[in-house]
């Protein structure tokens, strides 16, 4: 199994910093999210934007993504390919993942758009997942367990009538864009590794209006729901501390 990483003070701080350059570049994408951009722009922006600030994009080249981010229109719940062809319409919602590479630790976050006005369906859809992250990390705290926020996450999740992706999960983050341990957004409680101050996670649910199964296209990246519904994705970079965890993609306004 692999070890998990404890993080130092100094650590930490570089950490504070990839993560605010990955927030704010998130926030971007959400400034551009409206009818007649495409998701290529928004990618290209967020590149720009990243490069600004001294940083790397965490995805650019990851595995051979060809994007700077993650940019999941509708049913595509992660990994969307940017695009020149695919133009962002009224209704749309759109998924935008980000990472930023700084001093040796990445960044990770995400969140979920409306393009213009949409549905009641799809704007609880946004809230309910974005709602799913804090449930789970009221329990991020020293002593509990990792499927505590999971199991967080899930319930909170199937009690507003969605359901949580399974083939999917969140991570620890750091020195690599994905380190030990695995975060599910599901499972029992009281299980998974003990939390300890220092371990920095990302938390992330990804959540489906209809059923949580999901196939990868054909191009190896784009992930959908197998059922068409909506879909929605919201993570955080989290610090374990003594006490409440610290979010550590924050823009630090």
């Amino acid at each position: 199994m692999d070890l998990i990483s404890l993080k130092s003070p100094h650590e930490i701080e570089l950490m504070r910093r990839a993560g605010r350059i990955t927030a704010q570049a998130r926030a971007l994408a959400g400034s551009l999210v409206r009818p007649g951009v495409s998701t290529l722009e928004i990618d290209t922006e967020v590149r720009k934007f990243i490069e600004s600030q001294g940083a790397k994009p965490s995805f650019l080249g990851y595995g051979g993504f060809p994007g700077s981010a993650c940019v999941s229109v509708n049913e595509v719940v992660i990994h969307g390919i940017p695009s020149k062809h695919i133009v962002l319409k009224e209704g749309d919602i759109v998924s935008v993942d980000v990472g930023a590479y700084i001093g040796g630790f990445h960044g990770d976050c995400a969140a979920t758009f409306a393009c213009g006005a949409i549905s009641p369906e799809a704007q609880r859809l946004i809230e309910v997942t974005e709602q799913s992250f804090w449930e789970g990390i009221k329990l991020a705290r020293p002593g509990n367990r990792v499927y505590d926020i999971s199991h967080a996450v899930q319930k909170y999740v199937e009690a507003n009538g969605c359901s949580v992706v399974r083939d999917f999960v969140g991570h620890g983050v750091g020195r690599n864009l994905h380190e030990a341990p695995e975060v599910p957004n599901f499972g029992p409680a009281g299980h998974g590794p003990r939390l300890q101050p220092g371990m920095t996670l990302a938390v992330e649910p990804m959540v489906c209006a209809g059923d949580w199964h999901v196939k990868v296209l054909k191009d190896k990246w784009t992930t959908v729901s197998a059922d068409g519904s909506l879909t929605a994705h919201y993570e955080n970079t989290i610090l374990i501390t003594d006490g409440e965890p610290e979010i550590l993609t924050v823009t630090g306004d």
